[in-house]
């Protein structure tokens, strides 16, 4: 039995969650996620208890792989829909900035050579059910970064969006310039000596 599987998944106050067939619906303060589980389980909603059981129909391979995802996939559902999920990046850089205008996300990373006047070397199309807040829009010096955060009900969009903008510019080990996670550490290396140095 899968030890993150057997657990019961407590539902909070405010909370509804809805199972029929294989879909699963979950709303909360923060909207509503709906889910579709393998069909090698089985949810269980106890109104008494206010909880949820997921069980598996067999005990092959693939069975045992998916009992203790798809618990761990609808207790993500209703911690988003009640709490919400985020990611904070930092954008270390000089003179590197972002901005949001309406949905779409404007980031200046030290690329040379702007697109033909449009002010920002990458433009982003903030997903539905994202929202990203703009905390600081410019980095000043190496060591006082821009941050933003980007949060949302959907663990999967948000991690999946944090990821795609972290990539336009990983942190390079020098100077430590570029997009970075929060708690990220970067090992930093140190560059090459001078030529003839101490000699």
């Amino acid at each position: 039995m899968s030890r993150v599987g057997k657990k019961p998944i407590a539902i909070p106050s405010g909370v509804t969650v809805k199972v029929a067939g294989s879909e699963v619906s979950v709303s909360g303060k923060l909207g509503n996620l709906t889910w579709n589980h393998p069909f090698t389980a089985t949810v269980v909603v106890d109104d008494s208890s206010k909880s949820i059981t997921v069980d598996r129909k067999g005990n092959d391979k693939q069975s045992r792989a998916n009992h203790g995802l798809t618990r761990a996939l609808i207790a993500n559902m209703i911690q988003g829909v009640a709490e919400g999920f985020s990611k904070r990046l930092l954008i270390y850089g000089t003179g590197y900035n972002c901005k949001l205008q309406g949905q779409t996300l404007h980031l200046n990373v030290g690329f040379s050579g702007r697109r033909r006047g449009l002010g920002s070397q990458f433009e982003l199309k903030v997903p539905s059910g994202v929202e990203v807040v703009v905390e600081k829009d410019a980095a000043r010096g190496d060591t006082d970064p821009a941050s933003l955060v980007i949060k949302g009900s959907d663990k999967q969009k948000v991690g999946q969006f944090a990821a795609e903008v972290r990539a336009l510019r990983k942190t390079e080990p020098y100077k430590g310039k570029g997009i970075r996670y929060d708690n990220e550490v970067v090992r930093r290396k140190q560059g090459k000596a001078l030529a003839g140095a101490g000699g």
